[in-house]
């Protein structure tokens, strides 16, 4: 930062002027009336750099370094309107770049009103996951850097006396419901009247976790003279009754209509069935013959991901193995989080908390080896992959059982190819698992709790149609997994009983 000289007496005992304050402040002002003029009269169908919008300099300085030169549809789309003051309804696909389309207009809201620290709250974004909060908070660090607004996350995971010490004066929150909730009921000086913009991110996702009730009150603390930019990947009725409640006269934006398929097209999609006792063997093969890759593995449970994290890695399989699930503690979520990002070629197993709204960049396959229990759930998972106009693979694992999903994805406009696969040409993991588990009192325990959980889940699926338990081998299920003995299944006899 350029240090400012003293003012030094002019010839006649008076102070030499300081234009540069003055012209500086003055500079400001210009652009933003011009700022002002251009968004009342902004066409958004002649946008084909972030240049054209009508965006401060500050904003489009950091937009530029960090490499954001063109927008994807759903910021050409959503920005304008949100610019011009408007509630938006906000509906694309899974890595469409709608981070930026509600965080550009937040910058350049509060930049309008010429808000600072003395001002407060000024803009609420609340996201379903930690995770997703965190990457939020990366990004409008980068993008935002040239502006002067504070910027605060809220997930829980500390203390709530220091999260409180330090974010009564914060100008942008970013924030998960609960923890939200808890500052506004118990935090003293914590207050939203001067708020001016609420985001709310995933919206699906954060009904679909249950926060209902939690987004109901957080809406009715705040100020009702309020712009809300709601974005949700799925417009379902839970959805529907949250925009009625927080959103005024919306316009609704959505670029799910103008595409061909609910994919994106740069996604090349396809899958496998096989046996449940041959997933395993699958799933390392597929490893063996990617090791300069970065792959995304989709397991059902976190006893799962666990068993298959702790055997993989014991097997050396030339390639960095990690896990993410809701089990870890948060720190070391965000570590692997991060280490994922940061390397090119890693497996990461992983529960469906990375299946909503994590940007991992640059990753090549997406391995689903566990169904999915709808479609949505489908898109979200295979969309870690081909964001941003990149090319990506995705690739699911069926059970013969579990085919009917095929024709539930075709209908929702998503294409997929079938790969057969020559179950004698696969690397077979079932004798050396089964060492393992003989040998090592821990590993048997971790295989017998991912037997069991992998049943439970498909047993407490409601789609009967595709999840179907009496059609699967259990006890070769187990022996896949490394048991001698097939594990008893209490919580199926008690159901029988």
């Amino acid at each position: 930062m350029e240090k400012r000289k003293k003012n030094k007496k002019g010839p006649k005992g008076g102070k030499f002027k300081q234009p540069k304050k003055a012209s500086k402040q003055q500079a400001e002002d210009e652009e933003l009336k011009r700022l002002a003029s251009a968004i009342e009269t902004f066409d958004s169908s002649k946008v084909q750099t972030f240049r054209d919008f009508p965006l401060s300099q500050r904003t489009l300085n950091g937009l530029r370094e960090h490499k954001y030169l063109s927008p994807t549809e759903i910021q050409k789309e959503a920005i304008g309107i949100a610019l011009q003051d408007n509630d938006i309804l906000g509906a694309a696909k899974t890595g469409s770049g709608k981070t930026l389309a509600f965080l550009i207009p937040v910058l350049e809201k509060l930049n309008r009103l010429k808000w600072t620290s003395m001002d407060g709250l000024g803009c609420l974004i609340i996201s379903p996951t930690r995770e997703l909060a965190y990457q939020i908070f990366e990004v409008i660090k980068k993008v935002g850097k040239h502006h002067d607004f504070s910027v605060g996350l809220v997930i829980g995971g500390k203390s709530i006396k220091d999260e409180a010490a330090r974010i009564t004066s914060t100008n942008i929150v970013i924030c998960t419901p609960g923890r939200m909730l808890q500052h506004l009921e118990e935090t003293a000086f914590f207050v939203a009247d001067n708020l001016q913009i609420l985001v709310l991110d995933e919206a699906d996702r954060i009904l679909d976790l249950g926060f209902a009730r939690t987004m109901n009150a957080i809406i009715e603390s705040l100020p009702p003279e309020r712009q809300t930019l709601l974005f949700s990947a799925t417009q379902t009725k839970s959805v529907k009754d949250l925009a009625r409640l927080s959103l005024k006269d919306p316009v609704y934006v959505s670029v799910h209509e103008k595409a061909a398929n609910s994919t994106p097209s740069q996604l090349q999609q396809s899958y496998i069935v096989c046996e449940l006792h041959e997933k395993i063997s699958f799933l390392w093969s597929f490893i063996k013959q990617h090791p300069r890759t970065k792959l995304l593995v989709f397991i059902s449970s976190c006893k799962q991901v666990r068993f298959l994290h702790q055997a993989l890695q014991k097997f050396r399989p030339g390639i960095a193995i990690s896990a993410l699930h809701g089990g870890m503690k948060q720190m070391r979520r965000m570590e692997v989080y991060q280490e994922f990002c940061r390397k090119q070629h890693m497996v990461l197993l992983a529960t469906d908390i990375a299946a909503r709204g994590l940007d991992f960049p640059a990753v090549n396959w997406v391995v689903q080896m566990d169904c999915p229990e709808n479609v949505n759930t489908y898109i979200h998972r295979a969309g870690r992959t081909a964001r941003y106009e990149k090319d990506g693979e995705s690739i699911l694992v069926l059970t013969p059982s579990e085919e009917a999903m095929v024709e539930k994805l075709q209908e929702k406009k998503i294409p997929l190819d079938k790969i057969e696969v020559n179950p004698q040409k696969l690397w077979s993991l079932d004798k050396k698992l089964e060492y393992l588990c003989a040998s090592e009192v821990t590993m048997k325990a971790h295989a017998q709790a991912a037997f069991m959980a992998y049943l439970k889940h498909v047993y407490f699926q409601s789609d009967k149609e595709v999840f179907d338990l009496k059609k699967l081998d259990f006890e070769k299920f187990a022996f896949s997994l490394g048991l001698a003995i097939t594990p008893r299944v209490r919580f199926l006899e008690k159901q029988q009983k």
